[in-house]
């Protein structure tokens, strides 16, 4: 997850859910206000432990957190070096979340091509935004974690992409790499508060509509295609705060064109190798949740 929320384009959310853990995530998460009143306020830290599922929210949030401080240097190293044949990884990474998603789908009827059709014409719009410049303060990084979390909780909607679209998403990188505490601390509060928010919502409506957000959620990935398709024209720059010419606004374009526009070889075959290798990831990380689900069902039933 820590890895797919740096990637704008890439949603944490979609890893979640096609590892088998979303729904828990979920769960733990409303856990949380209920237990801290009920448990923690009255000192019963055991309690209020298992009542979150402590374990798995710590577990997850260290494998987050170590990804992000691990691999924001090579991401952004390979999205200038090689960004054709990383957005070719993730595109064969969502294209399989899409299949993926759309098959959790109970029962398939023609209304759900409405909330289908709203999510990949928001999605589309969304990835079709041009980056707006903003001078960062410590509430625009308040700000910004609340609505990347949003975000990145939601499968399809990429946190890192929206951070991307207000011009938050190069400051928080320099902040992680840099290692700015005080910065980090008001972004991840701003998550906190976020996620708290956004849990209670999502599962309220899965409980209640369960097949329109799925295809809901499946359209917001097919409309997210559009941000990761790897071939590019820059219609516009703009310069950043390093003083570095970087892509205001972009179109997608056939990997001919793009080759006539860069003057160089498009990689059309390498990128099909590592968009394959992508969706067969996802299909392994699909094979992993079902194995892991199975083995919790065994261990409770032998108990």
């Amino acid at each position: 997850m820590g890895a797919a929320d740096i990637v704008p384009g890439v949603s944490g959310g979609t890893i979640a859910f096609i590892t088998g853990i979303y729904f828990r995530l979920l769960e733990a998460v409303n856990a949380v206000p209920g237990a801290l009143i009920q448990h923690l306020f009255r000192g019963q830290v055991a309690a209020f432990w298992a009542a979150i599922d402590g374990n798995f929210l710590a577990c997850l949030l260290a494998g987050i957190l170590a990804s992000i401080v691990t691999l924001a240097s090579a991401i952004s190293f390979a999205l200038t070096e090689y960004p054709v044949l990383l957005w070719s990884f993730f595109f064969g990474l969502i294209l399989a979340s899409v299949w993926h998603v759309g098959r959790q789908v109970r029962q398939y009827t023609y209304t759900l091509l409405f909330p289908l059709a709203i999510g990949i014409a928001f999605a589309w719009w969304i990835t079709s935004l041009s980056v707006s410049p903003l001078t960062p303060n410590p509430l625009l990084f308040f700000g910004a974690g609340a609505l990347a979390i949003c975000a990145m909780i939601l499968p399809g909607i990429s946190g890192s992409f929206i951070l991307l679209v207000i011009g938050m998403y190069t400051p928080v990188l320099t902040a992680i790499k840099g290692g700015d505490i005080s910065i980090l601390f008001l972004f991840a509060a701003g998550c906190l508060l976020g996620l708290l928010s956004i849990a209670r919502l999502i599962t309220w409506a899965f409980h209640h509509f369960h097949d329109v957000v799925l295809a809901l959620l499946t359209g917001f990935m097919i409309g997210a295609l559009n941000k990761v398709w790897p071939w590019k024209e820059v219609l516009s720059w703009r310069t950043n705060s390093a003083g570095e010419q970087v892509a205001l606004q972009e179109i997608s374009i056939s990997p001919s064109a793009y080759g006539q526009l860069a003057g160089h070889d498009p990689q059309v075959m390498l990128a099909i190798l590592l968009a394959a290798v992508g969706f067969m990831l996802v299909l392994a990380l699909e094979w992993f949740g079902r194995s892991a689900e199975r083995r919790a069902s065994q261990l409770e039933h032998e108990a």
